[in-house]
């Protein structure tokens, strides 16, 4: 390897003298025919760099075309749009005129009814107190009463009947005015849309004979480049006959000692191959075929060793086998995001509702120290539900293990071989890894420890559960998943409607607290039919299914995007509004008030 890395270093070396020395190498006959060579390369470069510089010119000169096309374009779209301002105006005003008159006609309309639906009336009133029996000493003035009242009304009838011929005429005059400002309107933007098309179709065609012009300059380069390549041949051997009669170039005579120097380094590699060789030659072939085995059995082991390494699983969670529903809070995107720290400016009890028992870890300022807490929930046949957290600190456990020990509130127990912190009546601590905290009741804090040492099962992660919750994306502010999705509405404050939580085999929710706030939900239903109905009512009636129960807030402020993965999975991304993202943190922190919430 040394000795052709040295070749290639001596080549270039002579390759560079000889360029440097071409007008040297005049002066051997021997040398004539790489000369000659040499002049007809550059007789071909030099045409290859005309045609360059005139296609490099003629491209300059599409860019200035393409330039005053732009700005013609942009001074007549600005002449038509200033002609069709006024048109809009007038439309607009037409529309308005039309849109009163038709007001004025249905008043006039709606007058001329109630004028018979009256007359309708006195007539009736007039036959029910003729009917009467016996009849009512005043019967001759109640009728004169309403027969007078009756007369007045075809006058008024004629009048109104003859605003409403007014009407008719204004509001078809009105129409007719509209009608030609709304032609003329469309004339200047079909003008508009024309103007438009023939400068895009000319700036097309110019970006057409830019880019042929640009691809045949590129293939000139490459051409030139190629030309110059060719000349490496005639270089070489020009360096090499410099360099043995110990010629140098005036305007660079360190690359003949550099040559030199090139050349004995190889020489000095040549001569030290040899000698190996002949060391070769005298070694024991049955040392030297045991030799050869060792290698091969190193070679071998590290392939098997390196094959374990990459088929065994990543790194586990430490949580039960049993568990049900995971949270997952990532404390950087809480402490970053600017939402989350005006929600919990106006609600300090929201931040330690999320985290749950962690806030109570004394030395651990989790919004400084902590990564990432995880809550999983596991619920019993009789529906008791258990919690266990866990704490991945940024940095090493040092400083909280001092506080924990310097505390006299915390006793010092084993556990089962892991050192266990209980605080009495319900909190203990045990450092479960590295940087990984098991905090909470101290009978779920045991059996974490226990889970940690192999002695109960814990939630692999090519488990079905972790393999979706792994889907979500960990950079996620927040993230839940249940593969019994009807248990949420137990475990938290209900967040999703019931018919997702019924419809659902497992449910997963990853949320961004950025500005805008968005989110992912993963759902698994337990057949390819019940995947297609189910994507089919959230594409069709998303206010129905993505909305938060016992409030008129829906989680999407535009209709969701809707996927389907595989044969029964259905993926939903969409912008979840302000107001639902903090009502859904404080209900996960079981901090909502009591009182239903309407939307704004």
């Amino acid at each position: 390897m040394a000795l052709r890395h040295e070749k290639r270093l001596l080549q270039k070396s002579e390759i560079n003298l000889g360029r440097e020395g071409t007008a040297q190498a005049a002066n051997f006959p021997e040398l004539r025919n790489e000369i000659v060579a040499l002049k007809k390369l550059e007789q071909e470069q030099k045409e290859v760099a005309l045609r360059i510089a005139r296609i490099e010119e003629g491209i300059k000169r599409i860019e200035e075309e393409r330039q005053q096309i732009a700005r013609e374009h942009a001074a007549a779209i600005a002449k038509l749009e200033a002609e069709k301002k006024p048109l809009l105006q007038q439309r607009n005003q037409a529309n308005n005129n039309v849109d009163v008159c038709e007001r004025e006609l249905a008043g006039v309309e709606r007058r001329i009814q109630e004028s018979e639906a009256a007359d309708r009336e006195l007539l009736k009133q007039l036959s029910d107190l003729h009917a009467l029996n016996p009849a009512p000493p005043d019967l001759e003035t109640l009728s004169a009463n309403i027969s007078a009242r009756r007369a007045r009304l075809p006058e008024e009838r004629a009048e109104l009947v003859r605003a409403r011929l007014g009407s008719s005429d204004a509001v078809r005059m009105a129409k007719e005015k509209l009608n030609t400002a709304e032609a003329e309107l469309s004339s200047i933007e079909k003008n508009i849309a024309r103007t438009r098309s023939e400068f895009e179709v000319r700036d097309r065609k110019l970006n057409d004979n830019v880019r042929a012009q640009q691809e045949a300059a590129r293939d000139a380069r490459v051409r030139h480049q190629t030309v110059e390549e060719r000349k490496n041949p005639a270089y070489l051997s020009i360096g090499r006959h410099l360099a043995a009669k110990a010629v140098a170039p005036p305007n660079a005579p360190h690359l003949l000692a550099e040559a030199h120097r090139r050349r004995e380094a190889v020489d000095q590699l040549l001569q030290h191959r040899a000698e190996l060789s002949t060391l070769s030659s005298q070694v024991d072939k049955q040392e030297l075929r045991k030799f050869y085995f060792s290698i091969f059995s190193v070679l071998v082991l590290l392939a098997f060793t390196l094959l374990v390494v990459f088929q065994s699983p990543r790194g586990r969670e430490w949580l039960p086998q049993e568990t049900d529903t995971i949270l997952s809070i990532n404390a950087d995107q809480f402490e970053r995001a600017n939402l989350p720290k005006r929600w919990q400016k106006d609600q300090p009890k929201l931040w330690p509702g999320l985290i749950g028992a962690a806030a109570s870890v004394p030395g651990l300022k989790l919004s400084r120290d902590a990564v990432r807490v995880t809550r999983a929930l596991t619920t019993n046949e009789t529906g008791e539900t258990r919690e266990f957290n866990l704490v991945e600190a940024r940095r090493g456990l040092s400083k909280v293990i001092r506080a924990i020990s310097d505390d006299k509130t915390f006793q010092k127990r084993p556990g089962s071989g892991l050192p266990v912190w209980e605080r009495r009546p319900d909190f203990a601590v045990a450092r479960v890894g590295p940087a990984t905290l098991a905090v909470g009741a101290p009978d779920e804090v045991d059996e974490l420890v226990l889970v940690r040492l192999g002695i109960k099962p814990d939630l692999k992660i090519t488990g079905q559960l972790f393999d979706r919750f792994q889907a979500l994306d960990r950079d996620s502010a927040l993230r839940i998943i249940s593969r019994n999705p009807p248990d949420l509405a137990r475990v938290f404050h209900p967040i999703f409607t019931p018919e997702l939580l019924n419809a659902s085999q497992l449910l997963g929710l990853a949320v961004n607290l950025q500005n805008p706030v968005k989110a992912r939900v993963l759902i698994k239903v337990n057949s390819p039919k019940n995947a297609a109905d189910l994507a089919r009512n959230l594409h069709d009636h998303p206010q129905q299914w993505l909305r938060l129960p016992d409030s008129q807030l829906l989680l999407y402020s535009q209709p969701p995007e809707v996927q389907r993965q595989g044969s029964s999975n259905v993926e939903l991304r969409f912008a979840l509004p302000e107001d639902s993202a903090r009502l859904l943190l404080e209900r996960l922190a079981k901090t909502d008030a009591p009182q239903s919430v309407t939307a704004y």
